[in-house]
């Protein structure tokens, strides 16, 4: 379904995108190769997915179902854009996990990594609560973030450098319900 003119969809209210750059069986099929990955590498202890809203729901909820050994999932909402269209750096948290994290496997789930300034920061104090391991798992990777101080242990999809939109992927919150990843025009 990768077209290399716009995309014409009733769910775009229509509005168009320049083309798919993941379709849904090719994210659902990862997705479940994602799963098997993670659970092979957490083979004993609690893990608890902690997902970074809202980008991350719709993989979170796909990913979590793929797992193959007991987990908890909670959430984690942080603001560091404000009203700027670029990260600030200054990251703060809009809600913090219930969830004990200390002695837990923590699996920081993203929809996609770019700046990596909210990641470093998450991580820093994610690690404050002395978690067994602490990793993140990040649907893409734009390889674009030069301040990324923290390894991504789980990728699905590298992604390109244009603005991506669907399977949880907003712009001014639209386009969150798409079920495939498709380059805004």
């Amino acid at each position: 379904m990768n077209a290399s003119t716009s995309v014409v969809d009733p769910r775009l209210d229509g509005r168009a995108v320049k083309r798919i750059v993941f379709d849904a069986q090719t994210i659902a099929r990862r997705v479940g190769e994602m799963g098997n990955e993670i659970s092979r590498a957490y083979p004993d202890g609690h893990v608890l997915a902690l997902g970074l809203l809202k980008g991350s729901f719709i993989f979170l909820g796909d990913l979590v179902r793929q797992i193959t050994r007991p987990l908890q999932v909670d959430f984690i909402v942080a603001s560091s854009y404000g009203d700027a269209m670029t990260s600030s750096g200054d990251v703060r948290l809009v809600y913090d996990p219930e969830t004990e994290l200390e002695g837990k496997h923590i699996l920081l789930v993203e929809d996609i990594v770019d700046s990596g300034k909210t990641i470093n920061r998450l991580m820093d104090l994610l690690g404050a609560r002395r978690p067994r391991s602490l990793d993140i798992c990040a649907l893409l990777h734009k390889h674009a973030a030069t301040e990324l101080r923290f390894p991504v242990k789980f990728v699905g999809f590298d992604a390109p450098n244009e603005f991506l939109v669907g399977y949880g992927l907003d712009h001014a919150e639209n386009f969150r319900h798409l079920p495939y990843i498709a380059s805004l025009q």
